[in-house]
């Protein structure tokens, strides 16, 4: 596929950083990627501040905009990133944002002038903690993964998998952003009301059908003003970035309360985010075409563009590892339990956004948007516990003899991505992780 018309220098594929770790073939964080993050040096009192990822290192941007050399409209745009305003920064629009961009990447390119002024504002990775990498005012979680819809769906509807509108609409509903949290985000099993098929009254405990989700999250960039849609031809430009997104599930508690105004309590608990924003221009060279099967509903109008079908859809792989107590005791690594695909994904980015505001809904830089679960065709790629193991009936084995049907407390989750193709330099998200304590009141 040619994406020539997105590429830009930034993307080149030979370009090698004087930060050497950034050169390592295996890096998430090549200087081809430079994703924004809010942290702070581990076990400090210092302000919140945003940096980019750079091989092993963070660049400070508060220090790298004090160092000077940078253009005047470079160093204006660099303002609200030193003030440690990532949704300032995202405000900004897309022209802005992609000369700084440029700007960072030639400073941190091999040979630069700037290596001197620069290498005292990089903090290791490992010596950071980190936050919420931007305010996220809303959240709105979508169904885009065809396959997991499907599966899930013949799981309780074996004649009638797919509802009639999915193919129409891209089905979205509202979410909690105050339970939202960033990688190494532990949480409690929730408690709520479950009701099995055969009894005559729901009960009140611990949910014991513990799932996570493995979804991409996108960050609004540019608002828009309420009553005013943003069409699919500007959609590209309301998107800043996309992160890793676990939408952790309380699959007993959703089955009792979900009918008629869908999920609530099974969903509003935690929800685990990466920590780093992967911009929508490093994306660039790893867009794909979007097409529908000949014999499905093609969208309607303001769901189309033809910037969306040339570019639309996006080739990142996905995996799940889980690691157990037992596990994490032993020493022993993380298991994988699937791999995916966002290419399987039935709607896009730009799709969801503008359906998003078609009605006049105003979204707001830092505003989340979840793709859903992002599950493959074959069995081995169900972005679930519940799809892997067909709602509990066939239990997973892990390496260490221990076996899931669903999770278990203690049990840490790890989603990861990267994109790849012949002609582009890998980029990655860095770990999204979460894990699971008791429930309240409960001793582990």
């Amino acid at each position: 596929m040619n994406t020539a018309p997105l590429l830009d220098a930034t993307h080149n594929p030979t370009l090698q950083s004087w930060v050497a770790s950034a050169n390592d073939p295996a890096t998430d964080f090549p200087i081809q990627n430079l994703p924004y993050g809010r942290f702070r040096r581990a076990g400090s009192d210092e302000p919140w501040r945003i940096g980019v990822a750079i091989g092993d290192w963070i660049l400070d941007l508060a220090r790298a905009a004090a160092a000077g050399g940078w253009s005047d409209e470079v160093r204006t745009a660099l303002a609200p990133l030193a003030a440690g305003d990532l949704n300032a920064f995202m405000a900004l629009g897309p022209a802005l944002r992609r000369r700084v961009r440029a700007a960072l990447s030639t400073a941190l390119s091999a040979g630069s002038p700037r290596q001197n002024d620069l290498a005292g504002a990089l903090l290791l990775q490992a010596q950071a903690e980190y936050d919420l990498p931007c305010r996220i005012g809303d959240y709105t979680d979508f169904y885009t993964g065809i396959h997991h819809a499907t599966t899930v769906g013949s799981l309780f509807r074996p004649d009638n998998p797919l509802l009639p509108n999915y193919k129409w609409i891209p089905i979205g509903y509202h979410g909690r952003s105050s339970s939202i949290g960033v990688s190494g985000q532990t949480f409690q099993r929730p408690r709520g009301q479950v009701k099995a098929p055969d009894a005559e009254r729901p009960e009140f405990v611990p949910c014991r059908r513990l799932d996570y989700e493995l979804e991409l999250g996108a960050l609004v960039g540019s608002a828009n003003a309420l009553g005013e849609p943003v069409p699919m031809d500007a959609a590209e430009d309301h998107l800043f970035g996309v992160v890793l997104l676990n939408d952790w599930s309380a699959r007993d508690i959703q089955a009792w309360e979900y009918q008629p105004l869908g999920p609530f309590l099974a969903k509003n608990f935690a929800t685990t985010i990466s920590p780093w924003v992967v911009t929508m221009d490093a994306l660039a060279p790893f867009r794909a075409p979007f097409a529908r099967p000949a014999d499905d509903p093609q969208p309607l109008p303001y769901l189309d563009s033809a910037f969306n079908r040339d570019f639309g859809a996006l080739d990142l792989r996905f995996e799940v590892l889980l690691q157990s107590a037992a596990m994490r005791e032993r020493g022993e690594a993380p298991h994988r339990l699937m791999e995916s695909n966002f290419r399987d994904a039935y709607w896009t980015l730009a799709q969801m956004l503008a359906h998003h505001t078609v009605g006049g809904c105003n979204l707001q830089p830092g505003d989340l948007l979840g793709s859903g679960t992002q599950s493959g065709p074959a069995p081995g790629e169900g972005g679930s516990l519940l799809e892997l193991t067909l709602g509990g009936k066939q239990p997973l084995a892990l390496p260490n003899g221990e076996t899931r049907t669903f999770l278990e407390d203690g049990d840490t989750v790890i989603l990861r991505g990267h994109c790849e193709r012949t002609g582009a330099r890998r980029i990655g998200f860095g770990d999204c992780a979460g894990s699971v304590l008791p429930a309240r009141g409960v001793r582990p």
